[in-house]
């Protein structure tokens, strides 16, 4: 599992002015909640933001967190929200504060291994249905991802929740939740060919050809 870290500093000022004054400095706001916690408001340097998400990516991971320099324990990133226009800029972040005796409830990204007999041979299509599952276990025992290999999977096959198996977690889901399948190709049916009619095509006069007719029969 990674080991990182994150250092914030608390701050009183919230609100949406607030935040983009903070922004305006280079700031991230954030929050951390969790454990029993109140909420606390936090402020961290969004170079240090960008460097901990490029680390972790979308996995599950604990960070070690330090509120004005002092150490505040663990934490887990809950949700990263980001500017809908320019996406690789972070405008907020939740923190969610983990003890080590104490269950944590995390999504966990899916990883696929291998190419599917279906898509490799067959011209299938992976349909994913679920790229992130909810696991429940002691912080421990986080699962950066949850690894699924799918080389044997055919055309029409699938995997459900109850086929998987996570070390020292518990899969939050319905067993009979399907995770991913192989679908069959789509096949676009050709269009029809219009037959040739046995009929003499008909012309149609327009007016002017009508006027002309008349014309010419006078």
């Amino acid at each position: 599992m990674h080991q990182v870290s994150l250092a914030a500093d608390s701050r009183t000022n919230v609100g949406k002015g607030a935040a983009r004054s903070l922004r305006r400095e280079g700031k991230v706001p954030a929050v951390i909640y969790g454990h029993g916690r109140a909420p606390q408001a936090l402020s961290l340097d969004h170079k240090s933001v960008g460097r901990l998400l490029d680390v972790i990516g979308g996995e599950a991971a604990l960070v070690d967190l330090s509120i004005d320099g002092a150490a505040s324990g663990q934490v887990i990133v809950r949700e990263v929200q980001r500017n809908p226009v320019k996406r690789s800029e972070v405008i907020h972040l939740d923190l969610y504060a983990v003890v080590a005796g104490e269950p944590i409830t995390v999504e966990v990204p899916v990883h696929v291994v291998g190419v599917s007999d279906g898509v490799r041979n067959f011209g299938g299509v992976l349909d994913f249905h679920h790229h992130r599952l909810t696991v429940k276990c002691l912080p421990r025992h986080l699962p950066e991802h949850i690894e699924i290999d799918i080389t044997a999977l055919g055309v029409g096959d699938a995997i459900y929740v109850r086929d998987l198996v996570v070390a020292d977690a518990e899969l939050m889901h319905d067993p009979d939740t399907v995770v991913l399948g192989v679908l069959a190709a789509r096949v676009e049916e050709a269009p029809a060919e219009v037959e040739a009619s046995d009929e003499p095509e008909v012309i149609k006069k327009g007016k002017a050809d009508e006027a002309e007719a008349e014309t010419d029969g006078e």
